[in-house]
């Protein structure tokens, strides 16, 4: 039985319009459709889809033009967070060079807000990765507790912007993370960072906090690169989709 509730109609339509943007029905630099045939299209009434068109545009997706077309936006580059969150929750495949360029902001944010966390509150992250003790050998574990830690440093760095981009991936960062954490040597170069991470948060010793967690999201990159490869080849053509895409 089915208990989910029905879509919202501006939910649907911000669903619908983002969705065929990012598949190329409408590409950057095009035109929709004007406003009385997108909304019969969509199956909404005009209200209701002008809401969404200026959150769309608010996020940097269009731009609305008065007596003219909506055109949409080079997104890639002009598009705000939100962008990101719209494409992690509605592309269908993600650009293959995605989560490497992920995976690579991460690497350069990471070490900065580990380092801040532990000189603003040391014994709370050492609190944090007191849990990973218990943690047992399964992906989906590791993928959650991973997100809370990650979640938990952004906070504790005390710089908002930093949690306001990792919240941007959230649901996204653990369905990746279950795949990363397939394999074996994943889970145990995680353990050994979280192991090395509490010893630095002990003493208190924000330096070394930072350089383990750069060379751990260095490594990380690889590992990723290493787990794509066995992907493809088992299954040529498919690399990594999002957990509810596969079959």
């Amino acid at each position: 039985m089915n208990w989910s509730a029905p879509k919202r109609p501006v939910d649907h339509v911000e669903e619908a319009l983002i969705s065929a943007i990012l598949e190329g029905d409408f590409p950057p630099g095009s035109a929709l459709p004007a406003e009385r045939e997108l909304a019969a299209r969509l199956g909404v009434t005009r209200p209701t889809l002008r809401e969404v068109l200026r959150r769309l545009e608010r996020d940097g997706w269009i731009t609305i033009q008065q007596g003219k077309s909506t055109l949409v936006n080079a997104f890639w580059w002009e598009g705000g967070l939100n962008v990101i969150s719209g494409i992690v929750r509605y592309s269908r495949t993600l650009p293959d060079d995605f989560v490497s360029n992920l995976l690579q902001v991460r690497l350069d944010l990471a070490p900065s807000y580990t380092r801040l966390a532990v000189i603003h509150d040391a014994p709370g992250v050492a609190v944090l990765l007191a849990e990973a003790d218990s943690l047992p050998e399964a992906p989906p574990a590791f993928a959650a507790y991973d997100w809370r830690l990650q979640h938990g440093l952004t906070i504790a760095s005390r710089n908002p912007v930093y949690a306001m981009i990792l919240n941007g991936f959230a649901g996204f960062y653990e369905s990746l993370a279950c795949h990363y954490f397939a394999t074996a040597e994943a889970r145990s170069v995680s353990r050994a960072y979280y192991a090395a991470l509490l010893e630095a948060a002990r003493a208190g010793d924000a330096p070394r906090a930072e350089m383990v967690t750069r060379e751990v999201m260095a490594h990380s990159i690889t590992l990723w690169a290493q787990a794509q490869h066995a992907l493809i080849a088992q299954s040529p053509g498919e690399g990594w989709r999002r957990k509810e895409e596969q079959p």
